[in-house]
């Protein structure tokens, strides 16, 4: 009896999901903080191509849409409540089901799910309150979430950040690409990975899609996914120990017109760079969060750089941290790699 009475109040809370929240979107000249919880802005005609990014803010309890650097989108969204906290971090769409249901919660229906993690984080259409409600889940109004699914593909970049809208910033390679000195002027020399190679690249482990590359300044080392499968790593070298704080960056469509400096043969690429928690930038960075200096004092193997450039993709991501690369996924701290596929939880729970 007690089992039938919470499957009807899920259903109470759940069922209706997909009629929650208003159906049209506001006029494209809303302000934004005039959104009030269950409405929400789509203005994709503004940039109809190129890879998209979504940002979702727990303070502002708001998500913004981004398509090839520009803003094409506002929602309203309700995260994880208190124990159940919403972790923060990059993380991409691993997996998408119109019709999901919880295997957690008495099949409540979830309504366009895009799953985060393996464990249970997920985009979905859901109840919107206007404050933190769900159980981990990013919840959102079903007009939205409905566009959102139809325009999203596995492995694009979803970055969830407890402070307010992290603002993205266009610019040309990020320094990290490029080859660092030491103060006498020499390259900055690289560990090799172990005794028996410089580093790893194995691309033909999965040929196709975006890719993840991820740099732990704590770890010291570079991992490159494609798919969720790790295609490539090497260790990193350092000048100098000042943090370097968070950031991650989206590679957009078309290039910048000028030569890259790390591979002169192609065109430098446009991207799009993002503070995220725990990012250190002093004041006057030319983003709030991101400082654009600081990377180039980390150091690729210039041969390993070059394979991972010619591989670049729109869509691709470069995350980097001082924290360890961990797929820990406990709400308290930031997740930087939760993209792990495994075909034994594609069915994970999802809350």
């Amino acid at each position: 009896m007690r089992r039938i009475l919470l499957a009807a109040m899920l259903s109470a809370v759940f069922g209706s999901a997909h009629a929650q929240g208003a159906k049209e979107s506001l006029p494209v000249g809303t302000p934004i903080e005039a959104i009030k919880p269950g409405e929400w802005i789509w203005y994709a005609e503004a940039a109809p191509e190129g890879p998209m990014l979504l940002v979702v803010s727990i303070a502002q309890q708001k998500a913004y849409l981004y398509r090839n650097g520009v803003r094409v989108g506002v929602t309203s969204v309700s995260t994880g409540k208190k124990g159940h906290e919403t972790p923060t971090g990059v993380f991409t769409i691993l997996q998408k089901n119109k019709d999901h249901k919880s295997n957690l919660y008495d099949d409540a229906p979830m309504p366009y799910m895009q799953r985060l993690t393996w464990d249970g984080v997920a985009l979905h259409s859901g109840r919107d309150p206007g404050y933190p409600a769900s159980h981990g889940c990013i919840r959102m109004p079903d007009g939205f979430a409905r566009r959102l699914f139809a325009e999203t593909s596995l492995g694009m970049t979803v970055v969830v950040t407890r402070d307010a809208e992290a603002v993205p910033e266009n610019v040309v390679d990020p320094k990290v690409l490029v080859q660092p000195m030491d103060a006498k002027g020499r390259p900055v020399q690289v560990p090799n990975l172990s005794l028996f190679e410089a580093y790893r690249w194995q691309p033909e482990k999965s040929e196709f899609g975006p890719m993840t590359v991820l740099v732990s300044t704590k770890d010291q080392r570079v991992i490159v996914l494609r798919n969720g499968i790790e295609i490539g790593r090497a260790k990193i070298g350092i000048v100098g120990d000042a943090p370097f704080g968070n950031q991650a960056y989206v590679v957009l469509d078309g290039d910048a017109g000028t030569p890259s400096r790390l591979v002169p043969d192609l065109p430098a690429l446009n991207w799009l760079a993002i503070p995220l928690p725990g990012s250190d930038a002093p004041a006057g960075s030319p983003a709030k969060g991101l400082d654009y200096e600081a990377v180039a004092r980390i150091a690729l193997p210039v041969d390993f750089a070059k394979r991972v450039y010619r591989e670049l993709k729109p869509g691709s991501t470069l995350l980097l941290t001082d924290e360890h690369l961990s797929r820990a996924n406990d709400g308290k701290g930031m997740t930087v790699l939760s993209d792990e596929s495994d075909d034994s939880h594609f069915d994970g729970p999802t809350r």
